[in-house]
């Protein structure tokens, strides 16, 4: 994996310690943690960047129509402690970039579970994103002692001082970071780094680090630096906000001109000023202020205009499942179509249920041909995704340069 850059809040961790409430860590581990990542001069981690990038975009060129296809899907799988013999049939002609597990995947026995990885993983001619949303408090996908964090409000219902709540927070993610990444998981979908508002509270409630936008940016930046020293890419949710109750049922709209939005995605930029966000999930709000026809999922002005131009985000942009209420408050458009509509707005990466990867996968690949889809961005998706997988470990910068890959 390559060097986090020098921040000042890995500074602060290590100087704060990791002592205090809701630290459930192994003392001598948390503290060992960052010392396994030694910090390299600028100029020769730029290099070792700039050569990552480089192969990445290499590896992405070198990429037919299918596994471009494929690449840029997350999908959800079907099994428990083994693939069903129909899922096996998909991943085998659609090798996702990344697979989803959820409680029905995880409810059994670790080894159970790094049976059904590897099973999924050894499918793949890249190897994949393993991503799972763990949050902490309620939304945790695996059994109980398996990897427990607190609810996210919770630091800040306990120890509302910036520097202390970033150790403890750091601490609790770095050791769940290592229990899930022992099983196989190489990506979290979480920390939520929306600040808590009259608007969002319904649907957030304590999976928020509180209503100071300030503290929910240390605090997602201390989560992020944990699970990244145990081997974990964390995804950052969900650009730019929520708003009512739940969007997995219900429309979002956000309100306000383009200044308060702004102060609204004040902890997101901070992350992505730092360059902590290396990956972030944008939600299927409506954003009448950036774009009136269409919801930040589809919008190019939100992906492109917003985050990749003003905002400078470099990192994958993931789109949430298109079955939610809140992406179908759009029409009735069919989630293989948003799919491709959401990849030509800008998005690197879209989530998929398992009855929808085949419908996907090909509706992707009939867009390329037709030039509903270019092959230029879809290679621009593929290369961050690369990118990422060969700096967190998962794959050799040589990929394609000798045989068998």
């Amino acid at each position: 994996m390559l060097a986090l850059p020098i921040l000042p809040l890995l500074l602060l961790l290590l100087l704060s310690g990791c002592s205090g409430k809701n630290n459930t860590a192994d003392e001598a581990a948390v503290t060992a943690a960052p010392a396994q990542t030694e910090m390299p001069a600028e100029a020769d981690d730029n290099a070792a960047e700039e050569s990552v990038r480089h192969n990445a975009a290499r590896i992405a060129g070198s990429l037919d129509d299918r596994q471009l296809a494929a690449q840029v899907i997350i999908s959800g799988i079907d099994g428990k402690g083994s693939l069903t013999h129909d899922m096996k049939l998909l991943l085998t002609e659609c090798h996702a970039g990344g697979i989803m597990l959820f409680r029905y995947n995880l409810d059994t026995g670790n080894d159970a579970i790094k049976g059904l990885i590897a099973e999924t993983v050894v499918l793949a001619d890249i190897p994949p994103f393993v991503a799972v949303d763990h949050e902490g408090g309620t939304v945790n996908r695996f059994r109980p002692g398996v990897a427990d964090l607190p609810p996210a409000i919770s630091y800040w219902e306990t120890e509302q001082e910036i520097d202390k709540a970033a150790a403890l927070i750091y601490a609790d993610s770095f050791n769940a970071g290592k229990a899930i990444n022992s099983l196989g998981v190489n990506v979290n979908l979480a920390p939520v780094v929306e600040y808590i508002n009259e608007n969002n509270r319904e649907f957030l409630d304590d999976r928020s680090y509180g209503p100071d936008p300030a503290f929910t940016a240390a605090a997602a930046a201390a989560f992020i630096t944990g699970m990244e020293h145990a081997g974990i890419l964390c995804a950052v949710k969900h650009f730019p906000g929520s708003a009512g109750a739940d969007p997995h049922l219900h429309p979002s709209v956000l309100t306000g001109d383009k200044a308060a939005l702004s102060e609204l995605v004040s902890p997101f930029t901070e992350l992505i000023l730092g360059n902590y966000a290396r990956a972030l999930m944008v939600a299927h709000s409506a954003v009448p202020a950036w774009d009136d026809e269409n919801i930040a999922s589809l919008s190019p002005a939100v992906m492109g205009g917003w985050l990749r131009q003003e905002l400078r985000f470099n990192g994958i942009i993931i789109c949430d499942d298109f079955s939610m209420g809140a992406a179908k408050s759009t029409g009735s458009l069919k989630p293989e179509t948003a799919a491709v509509l959401s990849l030509a707005a800008g998005a690197d990466m879209i989530l998929v249920w398992p009855p929808d990867l085949r419908r996907t996968h090909r509706a992707i690949i009939a867009a390329l041909a037709r030039g509903e889809l270019s092959r230029e961005r879809l290679e621009d998706a593929a290369r961050r995704i690369i990118f990422e997988k060969i700096r967190m470990g998962l794959m050799h910068e040589e990929w394609g340069m000798t045989d068998g890959g």
